[in-house]
């Protein structure tokens, strides 16, 4: 295939719309290993025990509506990100669940009570420790998968982007939750291939998530996806390290 129609292709995937954070239409073509652990469920088993919950950073609230069987008399979501807030609202108001617009990330405070919480959900969200533990109820519960912050290093590296100076990790976070007054019952960490079978998915999967590669766009970074078409054709398949982990934390003591 010319290059032309290489970059018509990629230029397709990159105009493609994306709402919420739904990955479906690169089934197959972007293949991540299973993680050791389900998220979804143990999430589950910890809103059957709560009375009052919190899923930070519920993106277009695909997965927390997935929840809903499970949902407490009180379930509150947060999202900032402004393509998934419509989104995320259509999907949860009918439910019963109330969404909050606002960031909060590692330094903006949580526009919520100091202990209106007994659980504090977080999938791939950033969060202030000391937040979450103002937030939550004494014996209370946080439990958050994080995408470390050298994730995809690999990949990035393809577009001459050098990995975080202080990236995020479990060691990072424990002591930081630890001076929260939460006891850190549960941390894991796992690492496994990310395959991409086609460069577009690629493109679709940078769009998708901007902060990865700065002011990126198939126009300015056409030489480094022909590199990576290169390697598929050489390799067959383009393969990366995707890495996770997981935290869960118990609220044991108040820190007013």
């Amino acid at each position: 295939m010319s290059v032309d129609a290489l970059i018509e292709i990629w230029r397709g995937e990159e105009q493609r719309p994306f709402r919420g954070w739904d990955f479906s239409h690169l089934r197959g073509r972007m293949v991540e290993t299973d993680h050791p652990w389900s998220y979804q469920a143990r999430a589950a088993t910890l809103l059957d025990a709560a009375t009052a919950a919190l899923d930070m950073d519920t993106g277009g609230g695909e997965r927390l509506l997935a929840l809903h069987p499970h949902w407490p008399g009180r379930i509150v979501a947060t999202e900032a990100y402004p393509p998934n807030v419509r989104v995320a609202a259509a999907r949860l108001a009918p439910g019963g669940a109330s969404l909050v617009v606002a960031a909060c990330g590692a330094t903006e405070p949580m526009p919520f009570a100091s202990g209106a919480f007994d659980l504090v959900l977080n999938r791939h969200g950033g969060f202030n420790p000391r937040e979450v533990g103002r937030v939550l109820a004494v014996h209370g519960v946080f439990f958050t998968e994080q995408v470390h912050g050298l994730c995809v290093a690999d990949l990035l590296a393809a577009f001459d982007v050098a990995p975080p100076a202080n990236p995020g990790s479990a060691e990072r976070y424990v002591p930081e939750l630890k001076a929260a007054g939460l006891q850190v019952a549960r941390v894991e960490d796992w690492s496994g291939p990310l395959i991409f079978t086609d460069v577009g998915a690629v493109v679709a999967y940078l769009k998708a998530i901007p902060w990865l590669v700065p002011g990126f766009s198939v126009a300015t970074h056409a030489a480094h996806l022909l590199r990576l078409q290169e390697r598929l054709e050489r390799d067959g398949e383009l393969r990366f390290t995707y890495r996770v982990y997981l935290i869960e934390a118990q609220k044991l003591r108040s820190t007013a």
